[in-house]
């Protein structure tokens, strides 16, 4: 089987019952698998809140490991609008011509590096490298800062022993706090200054809340940003006429883009937790537990998709929920596609081929199921 194949693990269930269940460190998770329902659970806040104890609708639970609100993830309407107004023109400036340029500049010296070299190990060599690069023009700071990044690895609350790291997360809590001291001492054109200055609803935002909308900002697109990029780049390793398409038909660029991020699903699903008791999928949920939207699932459902386990390059229809659904559709999406915007036209430009040499899957365990996401690490070369 090609390295870059990822199977659907939720389609037997998805058709036959609507659900999947898990439990996740004694807090048991209802997966919500079927396009339509996921879409539905997720658009109705009221029941299947956001806004539940900080860290308990993230899947692994971060509940023991931070008590900080991420802003705006965890928190509901009407409150989550207007924190989201606060960065939302912010997160939009991936789309100007400065930012596209620099970036270009970035990966453009990323992929000459990796042409010289006899071999790659993508995950932590480029992938996390180009990440961490990116989110520096991001938050607006010096490039120098992607060294630090770089040096906490693939995951901000994992590390090689434990899914969950309490001495790592508070590795990024010591930083955020000088950075924001630093802020205030010296304003400037940066993301905490910008926070900073903010006000919601006539009020300045509390350090408290400056620090969950930057703890989002650094964890949110880790290491999905890594997995879209490693996994895309394997992808185009196994088929290359895919991208010499794309090199002669400029127009299906935005679509290749939008049905890769569908087929690879970097994230496989999300929490939120239940209000009253209800029910999904004629099974029942009782108040106070947890549902958890799959992503991963809702993206191969065959009744909304032609072909749903294929790559379709030029894919038209492309209701994927892979960046999320109704109201917390992930704020960084515009960042993240353009990163492949910008790596799939330079590899176009640069690349000749790459080779796959050596692969170890990076295989999620979700009760039942299993689920390839992406590598622990991947060797390739550039040609």
């Amino acid at each position: 089987m090609a390295k870059c194949t990822f199977s659907d693990p939720f389609e037997k269930a998805r058709k036959e019952v609507g659900i999947g269940e898990m439990d996740d460190q004694n807090d048991p998770v209802k997966m919500v698998l079927g396009h339509k329902d996921v879409r539905r659970c997720a658009h109705n806040h009221k029941t299947f809140q956001s806004g539940a104890e900080p860290g308990r609708i993230v899947v692994p639970s971060e509940v023991n490991i931070r008590d900080i609100r991420q802003i705006p993830f965890e928190v509901d309407p009407p409150q989550h609008g207007s924190y989201r107004a606060v960065v939302e023109d912010w997160f939009k400036r991936p789309l100007e011509e400065e930012y596209t340029a620099q970036l270009e500049k970035q990966i453009g010296v990323l992929i000459d590096e990796a042409l010289t070299k006899d071999s790659v190990e993508v995950i932590n060599e480029f992938s996390l490298v180009l990440q961490s690069r990116a989110l520096t023009l991001l938050f607006n700071v010096p490039f120098s800062e992607s060294e630090t990044w770089i040096s906490w690895g693939t995951h901000v609350f994992r590390s090689e022993e434990t899914a969950l790291d309490a001495g790592k997360a508070q590795v990024l809590y010591d930083y955020i706090d000088k950075k924001l001291e630093e802020s205030k001492q010296n304003p400037g054109d940066d993301f905490y200054s910008k926070l900073l200055a903010a006000e919601v609803d006539g009020k300045k935002l509390t350090d408290e809340e400056i620090k969950g909308v930057v703890v989002l900002t650094f964890s949110g697109g880790r290491d999905t940003v890594i997995n879209a990029v490693t996994n895309s780049l394997a992808y185009f390793a196994e088929n290359p006429a895919s991208l010499e398409r794309i090199k002669n038909e400029p127009e299906i660029l935005n679509f290749a883009i939008e049905e890769l991020v569908r087929y690879f699903s970097p994230l496989t699903h999300m929490g939120r937790v239940a209000t009253e008791d209800t029910q999904v999928c004629e099974h029942a949920i009782q108040a106070d537990t947890r549902i958890s939207l799959n992503w991963a699932s809702a993206n191969r459902d065959a009744t909304v998709f032609e072909k749903a386990n294929e790559v379709v390059i030029d894919r038209k229809i492309n209701p994927h929920v892979a960046f999320g659904f109704g109201t917390h559709n992930c704020l960084g999406a515009t960042h993240a596609r353009q990163i492949l915007k910008v790596l799939i036209k330079t590899l176009i430009k640069k690349v000749d081929s790459i080779e796959i040499l050596e692969a170890d899957e990076n295989i999620e365990t979700l009760g039942e199921f299993k689920r390839k996401v992406g590598f622990n690490s991947i060797q390739m070369k550039f040609n």
